[in-house]
């Protein structure tokens, strides 16, 4: 039986303008940006829609990306399109619990907006780097990282596109023997800081004990975690799989390939970019994708799925 997944971008897929036209057409996600603006210590929608440099400070970016994905959900259920499951790579396991039913969603965007506060405020900038490694094998990679105390493997994007993380001048020295076991290519990343490494463990143990004062609701539908690649259907476990996800590697490839392996044959990524579109075509070039980032976007999806 066909199974449709909502799928959310994570960090570095922000840009401005997002959201400004499901603002400007779609009342469900106008009222939603409206709630959302309320409950921030910052201007939401001029943050979103115009042009900032701030876009790109963790701090803002993750409130921001969560309140635009969450927005666009809110046109796709009126819509009548629902998901089967869910997930998110990094920061949009945050919209993917709050898509499946396991939090409310104006909750997550409080709790992303402290988020990254902590991640930013946990490592000095400049401390912590991050590098994309292309085409070499993830083994390969485990196998060279041993050696260094401070370097870790942040995402398992896809075949062939590995991102590491730790302490800028390890960083650098990985990324050289990474280089010269055979990787194409080595790109360091704009980032502000070490992410999805143990050094952002403070963070994570700070987030958890923030957490202890929120509630979780029974998931309508599962989803699944960044850290361990596993379909969740226990809200119960929702708040330890966020701290960890902070300072864990993120399993993307993995997370799609248990979605396949239950059924899922039709993705939808929701929020601006095509980062995850492109990730899949490496992953499962056969299944069906589509990108909901635009409203003009989610009527054609509705199109489609109606034919389907």
């Amino acid at each position: 039986m066909s199974k449709l997944a909502f799928i959310f971008p994570g960090q570095g897929a922000q840009k401005a303008g997002m959201g400004k036209d499901f603002y400007e057409n779609s009342e469900a996600a106008r009222s939603f940006f409206d709630q959302a603006q309320k409950i921030l210590d910052f201007d939401l929608k001029e943050m979103c829609f115009g042009e900032h440099e701030e876009l790109n400070l963790t701090e803002y970016t993750q409130p921001c990306m969560v309140s635009v994905c969450l927005a666009i959900v809110q046109e796709l259920k009126k819509r009548g399109i629902n998901p089967d499951i869910t997930a998110g790579l990094s920061l949009g396991e945050y919209a993917a619990v709050a898509a499946a039913g396991g939090m409310n969603e104006l909750d997550a965007i409080k709790l992303v907006r402290r988020r990254g506060i902590l991640m930013q405020s946990t490592v000095p900038t400049g401390e912590g780097a991050m590098a994309a490694v292309l085409g070499l094998d993830a083994k390969k990679i485990e196998e060279i990282l041993e050696s260094f105390e401070n370097v870790w493997i942040a995402n398992y994007n896809c075949p062939g596109q590995i991102v590491i993380t730790g302490l800028t001048n390890e960083v650098q020295q990985a990324s050289l023997a990474l280089k010269e076991a055979g990787a194409k290519r080595v790109v360091e990343l704009k980032v502000s800081g070490p992410f999805h490494s143990l050094l952002l463990k403070p963070a994570g143990e700070a987030l958890l004990k923030e957490m202890e004062s929120m509630s979780f609701s029974p998931l309508q539908v599962p989803y699944v975690a960044n850290a361990t690649a596993e379909i969740v259907t226990d809200s119960k476990k929702i708040s330890t799989f966020f701290a960890k996800g902070i300072y864990s590697s993120v399993r993307w490839q993995q997370s799609i390939e248990t979605m396949l392996e239950n059924g899922v044959d039709t993705f939808v990524e929701i929020g601006p970019g095509k980062t995850l579109a492109g990730f899949m075509r490496k992953i499962a070039p056969k299944a069906t994708v589509y990108n909901v980032s635009s409203f003009e976007d989610a009527i054609a999806l509705e199109k489609c799925l109606s034919k389907a």
